[in-house]
């Protein structure tokens, strides 16, 4: 290699040493003083911004506790069910259908004719049976007249007592025939009166099954009707709760309200109901025990087959001590609450709710004491000694800003990030 060419790959060689070395002395970030403010930053513990904005007390809703009488409910799935539903068919059988007085899906009035079946051929029964009993009434008028008139001659001598006794069974016989007839006329009113078919109950018709002009016979299935006011509600519970079921009802001493609800389990169908039974046995395929309840279900709300949800009180918690459902937070422990504290700062509180009181409210059995405040809203900025300001109950805390400029809403939305 030439002298030329070594001098220039020296050259290159300073060249390159001195770029990265003027790299490395104007890093970006290394401006002089870096140091100190990162450690003042250090020192300040990492608080943002100096005008101490993150410290000051977070606006939150509290209220008090308070007591009031509690109703306890146990909770279950019902069917709706017809106090009676009876499948109307003829008496009689063999005839025509000729005629239908009742409208589909209509209501129908116990003793209402329903339906009719062509009644020519009893009529006629009936007919023929009247007739012979006043031919057999008039023949034992007879044999009574000559019974009479006889008894009369017996003491001249005219009629010998023999002859006597033999009108006398005469007559008896004939007032047997009578009466036999009697009988025979009311057996055939009662086959004309089957053609009209009757309603048995107040009710609900069904869709007929069979129309005018058709033969019937007595398995021939005319109309359903079933019977919606009042109407059952069949439910199970967990055998766990028949004790508390069976102390409360006593044997149909006690009348347990049992209020039905919708799917959405948020509206009642209709006016409170009363526990009527309960069921003699426990299902060992479910673990379950039957219970009936009955309503008047004046409105029709209430309809056989509806499934509802279906809360029965068992009983009334006196002075149970009640809070606003959105306080209670969840957390990795169980259930807890933000505690207003004298000095206004919160502290976690964990709690017990024995149930629900309503919509909005739950019951604490254990956590809290009478009067004590908790907050209702903004607890997600929460944490145990947190600074607070407390705004009157329904007052909600205003929009608040992040620390990275985007705007917040406090509230209970976000509860579940405390746990």
């Amino acid at each position: 290699m030439s002298r030329f060419w070594k001098i220039a790959l020296i050259v290159v060689a300073v060249l390159v040493v001195g770029g990265v070395a003027f790299r490395l002395l104007h890093k970006p970030g290394a401006e002089p003083g870096a140091g100190n403010h990162q450690k003042s930053s250090a020192q300040n513990g990492g608080q943002p911004g100096a005008n101490g904005q993150d410290n000051a007390p977070v606006p939150v809703t509290v209220e008090p506790t308070a007591k009031q009488n509690v109703p306890v409910y146990l909770t279950a799935i019902g069917t709706v069910t017809a106090l009676n539903t009876v499948t109307v068919n003829p008496q009689i059988g063999g005839q025509q259908l000729v005629k239908i007085n009742f409208n589909e899906g209509q209501p129908v009035k116990k003793g209402e004719v329903i339906a009719e079946i062509d009644p020519r051929t009893y009529q006629a029964a009936y007919d023929q049976a009247v007739a012979k009993q006043k031919q057999d009434e008039a023949s034992l008028a007879t044999a009574i007249s000559t019974l009479e008139r006889n008894q009369k001659l017996v003491a001249s001598g005219y009629v010998a007592a023999l002859n006597i006794d033999t009108y006398r069974n005469n007559v008896d016989q004939l007032k047997a025939t009578v009466i036999a007839d009697e009988a025979a006329v009311r057996s055939a009113k009662v086959q004309l009166d089957f053609t009209k078919i009757i309603s048995p109950i107040d009710g609900v018709a069904g869709i007929r099954q069979v129309d005018p002009g058709n033969v019937v016979s007595t398995t021939t299935n005319i109309v359903t009707l079933t019977q919606v006011q009042p109407i059952y509600i069949v439910f199970n519970l967990p055998e766990q709760n028949l004790e508390a079921v069976r102390d409360s009802f006593k044997n149909g001493a006690n009348k347990l309200e049992v209020i039905a609800l919708d799917r959405a389990d948020a509206h009642p169908l209709d006016t409170t109901g009363a526990l009527q039974v309960v069921d003699n046995q426990i299902d060992t395929s479910t673990g379950t025990f039957k219970l009936r309840a009955v309503f008047n279900n004046p409105n029709s709300t209430l309809w056989p087959g509806q499934f509802v949800n279906v809360r029965l009180r068992v009983r009334t918690v006196q002075d149970g001590l009640v809070i606003p459902a959105q306080a209670v937070q969840r957390g990795p422990d169980g259930d807890f609450v933000y505690k207003l504290q004298p000095d206004q700062t919160v502290a976690m509180q964990a709690v017990h709710v024995a149930g629900e009181v309503g919509d909005s409210h739950v019951m604490i059995s254990s956590g809290l004491a009478d009067g004590e405040q908790v907050v209702t809203e903004g607890q997600f900025r929460l944490k145990p000694g947190s600074k607070v300001k407390a705004l009157k109950p329904g007052e909600v805390p205003p929009v608040q800003v992040t620390s990275d400029g985007k705007k917040d809403k406090q509230g209970g939305k976000r509860r579940g990030n405390t746990g």
